[in-house]
């Protein structure tokens, strides 16, 4: 089973203190990926930083995505159901030091799907951590972006060759979706 991730479609980088410049171009692709899975029965996963006061990351990129604030919600495009998970984060990775993990065994998930912000930091960690968990991991090439193109490919190339990512594009994704 796989499950759809949608990491960090928040205020703060999409329009925000981090805004990432090409962040509003992938809500589209992430959308019709979200409705496909909801559709399938596909658990849709929101991974979301919420950082509170002394978090370690905060001394790199200062206040960010503070917890309860307007800043840490996921876009009003991309607004969660009550039937999606929010598994809050205080770190790049959506599984360390998170419920992520429980809530996919939970529901026998074998393939992760990843969409979101940004593709060589947040997408790449979780990544990382699913990978060593025994995930399989699929990358949606057209519903991820990073700071530049460079850092996006290099992110992309990296996750195939290093984790064994299949990198994909949303039509992709949909037709595996509609055949699940």
């Amino acid at each position: 089973m796989k499950a759809l991730l949608v990491i960090d479609m928040l205020e703060d980088f999409v329009r925000g203190k981090l805004k990432v410049e090409a962040a509003t171009t992938i809500i589209p692709n992430i959308r019709q990926l979200v409705e496909a899975a909801r559709r399938a029965g596909i658990p849709v996963v929101y991974v979301c930083d919420a950082h509170e006061p002394g978090d370690p990351e905060l001394q790199l990129w200062g206040p960010h995505a503070m917890k309860g604030t307007k800043g840490a919600q996921v876009v009003e495009e991309l607004k969660p159901q009550p039937s999606d998970f929010i598994v809050e984060k205080k770190t790049y990775s959506g599984f360390f030091q998170t419920n992520l993990h429980q809530i996919l065994q939970q529901h026998c998930v074998d393939t992760v799907v990843l969409t979101g912000l940004v593709t060589d930091i947040c997408v790449q960690h979780t990544a990382a951590d699913a990978f060593f968990r025994g995930y399989k991991v699929w990358v949606v090439r057209n519903a991820t972006v990073a700071i530049d193109e460079e850092s996006h490919q290099q992110a992309l190339s990296y996750m195939a060759r290093v984790y064994g990512a299949r990198v994909v594009t949303t039509a992709d994704m949909l037709q595996e979706f509609s055949a699940s």
